[in-house]
């Protein structure tokens, strides 16, 4: 589908009043349509994997526009610095989130960034490392347990950074690796228990609430079948 074609049919779904509704969740209102997520997937099923044509669209700044294009970028042609461009532009949580849940964690530098991210000082870089941590923990099902006992010491540093992007991110990570399997589990837990005696608001927030889920009768049933 030509790029014209795919911004124009995104402008006329645009729907104003949904912008202001996304902006009261945190969703930058800037170059945003207010087009929901199920007429984004819907579009980027039509349109299939265009590499040249997510491209175009990641540059166009338009909010969905971007959204779309990591639903239609091809992750064996994503390169590095491709990542770190795209990372760099990243100025909102829902956007952040969708590039590293449907694009760049299936790419062989999925790990890395992970870890290299969550040591930089920008809030959607830094939250951009544990969201990658957390939809790893997701879609790379043949990944051995110790790839991600690696994560914990990084999770615990950081859950000291108040900010809210990036103390959600941590959390978010957290409880994933936590409900992937029964030992990530019983060490997701301890993990939690030793962020909760820290002296942080932050952290105290994110182990209490990861505990409730990771302890929870819903996870623990899952994982005994």
């Amino acid at each position: 589908m030509e790029y014209e074609k795919v911004l124009k049919k995104l402008k006329k779904n645009a729907n104003p009043e949904n912008v202001a509704g996304m902006a009261r969740f945190g969703i930058n209102p800037k170059n945003t349509l207010g087009i929901c997520a199920p007429e984004l997937i819907a579009l980027s099923r039509k349109i299939g994997i265009d590499h040249r044509l997510a491209l175009k669209l990641w540059n166009s700044g338009i909010h969905e526009a971007r959204i779309l294009a990591a639903m239609v970028a091809d992750h064996e042609k994503t390169s590095e610095s491709m990542m770190e461009a795209w990372v760099s532009d990243f100025d909102s949580w829902d956007v952040c989130d969708q590039v590293c849940f449907r694009l760049f964690d299936k790419t062989p530098f999925a790990y890395k960034k992970a870890f290299e991210w969550s040591k930089r000082e920008g809030e959607f870089v830094k939250r951009s490392g544990f969201a990658l941590m957390a939809s790893l923990a997701i879609h790379d099902k043949k990944a051995p347990d110790a790839k991600f006992e690696k994560f914990y010491p990084t999770i615990k540093r950081e859950s000291g950074d108040g900010r809210n992007f990036v103390r959600k991110a941590v959390n978010w990570a957290l409880r994933n690796i936590g409900k992937r399997s029964k030992s990530l589990n019983k060490s997701a837990i301890r993990t939690a228990r030793e962020i909760e005696k820290l002296d942080s608001k932050s952290a105290r927030w994110i182990a209490k609430d990861a505990l409730r889920e990771l302890q929870g009768e819903a996870v623990q049933k899952r994982l005994r079948r």
